[in-house]
């Protein structure tokens, strides 16, 4: 197998696997000798990119199993399980049975869903006692609190804005989930101060992990021109402004619309899906227009949307500030910033207005016009590609895996310190 870097057209060489790791987590007062099986890590669930990308991260530090459920629209819970496999990125995984709604009354009182699920985790366990158990979701509260080994709670949204969900009851799974956890990882500052503030959560147990990019999309050197435009838009005239990633109404149309408008010089991309609909008519509307108007690609697997990175003269992050975007971690960002290329952000994502000046905020249509104007004055050079390049290092999944796995030690080594255990 070549493991020799892959070489873009501009000259960067790039990896073309993840970098090495060595396997960092032990128990305090395992013995190297000990021939024990090793600590399993649970996570549950790995439905979206995100956590698919994070448990195969994990996967290569730790021993892990993942979890996702097939969501049953009737019949109950029933007691299969079935392994599946990805190629992108590499990870097996455990298909379980859910039944909708099982969180909502009447169903968590008439079929209760953790016992199995804990039964299932346990059948993977050797050491059920000590294998981490990852919860990615605050519903997942009961079979925590039913769980023998440590308790991470990983929180990649402020699933409490949701459209549909019932607030409070969301409030009072997450405290129950930061009561039993031993660590708790939100995504961002403002989940942090949200899990602090509303929650009550011990803010000792609080490790911030941003999300992340693969360590394979980090060039081994800076890289100051775009790379060669995939062949679906190889057509596409240069100067090229580009949008990767979900297109609904967490992106501000309104403001794409009229900078396309004062931009006539540059052709606009779109790489994602367009499926979900936009309540708010004038987005809607909006959208549609720019349909019309600009390049739509549809979506791609996640692990090509790096050659669209950075074959983009300029990438626009045009965030629309609601929630629960407003307080997440934003994905494409990384991507961005592992593809090196300039970014103009709007400041409707809370972590964005913290990463200047990696990226450049704007406000209006206006202003987004204007600094796409001015960075092709400058053939698309802001200064900013060695910064982004260095900042790229530490956002990798692979960085956010070490870090669980070292604060998980470090919690579970005080507490055993203390004689807590």
């Amino acid at each position: 197998m070549d493991f020799s870097p892959a070489k873009s057209a501009e000259g960067c060489l790039l990896s073309n696997q993840t970098r090495p790791y060595e396997a960092e987590f032990r128990w305090p007062n395992a013995s190297s000798k000990s021939q024990a099986p090793m600590p399993i890590w649970h996570i549950l669930d790995v439905g979206s990119i995100w956590m698919r990308e994070f448990a195969s991260a994990l996967g290569r530090i730790e021993p892990t199993v993942a979890w996702q459920p097939k969501m049953l629209a009737t019949g109950g819970l029933q007691d299969w399980q079935k392994g599946q496999h990805l190629a992108d990125p590499p990870l097996q995984f455990t298909e379980f049975p859910l039944q909708r709604g099982y969180a909502r009354a009447p169903l968590r009182w008439l079929k209760p869903f953790e016992d199995k699920l804990l039964a299932m985790l346990k059948s993977r366990s050797p050491q059920p006692g000590n294998s981490p158990l990852m919860c990615s979701t605050p519903f997942y509260a009961p079979v925590a609190e039913g769980w023998l080994g440590p308790v991470i709670y990983y929180s990649t949204d402020l699933t409490s804005a949701y459209a549909g969900l019932d607030s409070s009851q969301v409030d009072a799974l997450e405290m129950r989930m930061c009561h039993v956890a031993d660590l708790v990882c939100p995504n961002s500052r403002r989940i942090a101060a949200h899990l602090q503030e509303v929650v009550r959560c011990d803010p000792h147990k609080i490790v911030i992990v941003p999300n992340a990019t693969r360590s394979s999309n980090i060039a081994d050197q800076p890289c100051y021109k775009p790379g060669p435009l995939p062949p679906d838009i190889a057509h596409i005239p240069r100067p090229i402004a580009g949008v990767l990633g979900d297109l609904s109404g967490n992106m501000d149309w309104e403001l794409i619309a009229e900078a396309i408008r004062l931009t006539p010089a540059f052709s606009w991309v779109f790489v994602g899906p367009t499926h979900r609909a936009i309540t708010d008519v004038k987005q809607s509307a909006d959208r549609e227009w720019t349909i019309q108007h600009a390049s739509f690609i549809g979506p791609k697997p996640y692990g090509e949307l790096q050659r669209y990175a950075r074959s983009l003269d300029v990438a626009v992050l045009p965030y629309r500030k609601h929630e629960p975007t407003y307080s997440g971690s934003s994905t494409r960002f990384y991507e961005h910033l592992a593809a090196l290329r300039p970014m103009v952000a709007s400041r409707g994502f809370a972590e964005l207005l913290e990463k200047e000046p990696l990226l450049t905020l704007i406000d209006t249509p206006q202003e987004l016009a204007h600094g796409l104007m001015v960075l092709k004055a400058q053939s698309f050079r802001d200064g900013q590609e060695q910064a982004r390049w260095q900042a790229s290092h530490t956002g990798t999944w692979e960085e956010r895996a070490l870090t669980i796995s070292r604060a998980l030690l470090s919690t579970r080594s005080m507490r055993t310190t203390a004689g807590v255990l």
